[in-house]
C-alpha cells in the first residue's frame, strides 16, 4: 500500500532520511508545489491531492505542517489511516502564541528571509546530531521565500475544526515548536522534539511498525 508523504514548513523528503516503513507500505513524498498568493491551506492540500491515486487504498503520513495537509486531505478522500508527527490535527490546538499572531497580522511585516535566519540560527544552538544539522540548514537555505510567506499565513489563517478519521497522532514530550500541552496526541515519544523525524526515528520507526501492523 502506499503512504503518501508530506513534510513540514520549509522542508522537503530529505526530513524523511532516516525513516523505515514496513516493507508492505510504498513511501511516496509528495513535492510542494507553487501556491496562489492568498491560497489557503485546505485549497493547496486539493491541489496537491492531484498526486494521489485514490482508486485504491492508500495512507497519508504529514509532518508539521504537512500533518496539516494530509489532514484537510483526509477530510474530503478516505485514506485507510492518516498519520500526524509533530503536527496538529485541528486549529484549536495550535499555541496561543500562533493564534494572536495570526489575529494581530505581524507575520505579514516579517520579512521571509527573517524566518530563514531565524530558523538556522535556532538550528545551530539545538542538541541535533552534527549531520542533522548540516542537512536541516541546507533544507532551510534552499527553500523559497515566497513559499515561506505564504505558508507562515495559510497556517495562521487555519481553521479547521474536524478530525482526521482514522488517524492517529505521534509528538515528542519535548516539542519546542508545537507544545503538547496544546494537543492531544495519540502516541508520545518522551525524548522528541519538533524533528523527532530526524532525531529519533529509532522510537519512531517501532511505533509505526506496531501501528501499521493491524493494515499490512
Amino acid at each position: 500500500m502506499k503512504i503518501y508523504i508530506f513534510s513540514g514548513l520549509g522542508a522537503d523528503k530529505r526530513v524523511f532520511v532516516n525513516l523505515q516503513l514496513p516493507p508492505q507500505f510504498e513511501p511516496v513524498h509528495i513535492d510542494w508545489e507553487i501556491p496562489a498568493k492568498e491560497e489557503s491551506l485546505e485549497s493547496y492540500a486539493l491541489r496537491l491531492a492531484k498526486n494521489i491515486d485514490t482508486q485504491n487504498p492508500f495512507m497519508l503520513l504529514g509532518v508539521s505542517m504537512g500533518g496539516m495537509i494530509a489532514t484537510e486531505i483526509a477530510k474530503k478522500y478516505q485514506p485507510r489511516l492518516t498519520i500526524l508527527i509533530s503536527s496538529v490535527p485541528i486549529a484549536k490546538e495550535l499555541p496561543p502564541l500562533f493564534k494572536w499572531t495570526g489575529r494581530v497580522g505581524i507575520h505579514k511585516i516579517i520579512p521571509a528571509a527573517l524566518y530563514k535566519n531565524v530558523s538556522i540560527a535556532k538550528r545551530i544552538f539545538t542538541t541535533e546530531q552534527p549531520q542533522n544539522k548540516i542537512l536541516i540548514r541546507q533544507v532551510i537555505q534552499d527553500t523559497d521565500p515566497r513559499f515561506v510567506t505564504w505558508a507562515v499565513n495559510a497556517i495562521l489563517n487555519w481553521h479547521n475544526e474536524t478530525l482526521p478519521k482514522p488517524y492517529v497522532h505521534i509528538h515528542g514530550k519535548q516539542d519546542e515548536v508545537l507544545p503538547i500541552k496544546y494537543t492531544h496526541p495519540t502516541h508520545i515519544i518522551m525524548e522528541g522534539k519538533h524533528l523527532l523525524v530526524l532525531e529519533n526515528t529509532g522510537a519512531l520507526n517501532s511505533l509505526l511498525q506496531e501501528i501499521l501492523t493491524p493494515y499490512r
